[in-house]
């Protein structure tokens, strides 16, 4: 089992930045792969990024490739999601997610346990 928790949502200006968090307890955090995907208002959700259970890989969509940062700290159980340049069409709830049985991709289906998420509201 693994318990995920998000935080460091808000609001924030065009071009502002946020870090998001996400702690996660119970299974072993360095035996697998974090992901961080999003929901805008209407929409299906999407993924953001993703990040190997090392940290050594990195994946990113289109949209946020160069502004968002995925990283991860094995020490303290932590994932982060640094977000610079945001824009109005960033604004979402962002959850994070955990894949323990597979190696993950950008499939929400590889990964098996998700956050409640942290909204991220970007104003024009």
């Amino acid at each position: 089992q693994v318990q995920l928790v998000e935080s460091g949502g808000g609001l924030v200006q065009t071009g502002g930045s946020l870090r998001l968090s996400c702690a996660a307890s119970g299974r072993s955090f360095s035996s697998y792969d974090m992901g961080w995907f999003r929901r805008a208002p209407g929409k299906e959700r999407e993924f953001v990024a993703t990040i190997s259970r090392s940290g050594g890989t990195t994946y990113y969509d289109d949209s946020v490739k160069g502004r968002f940062t995925i990283s991860r700290d094995n020490a303290k159980n932590i994932v982060y999601l640094q977000m610079y340049s945001l824009r109005p069409e960033d604004t979402a709830v962002y959850y994070c997610a955990a894949a323990t049985l597979v190696i993950a991709t950008i499939r929400g289906s590889d990964y098996d346990y998700w956050g409640q998420g942290t909204q991220v509201s970007v104003s024009s």
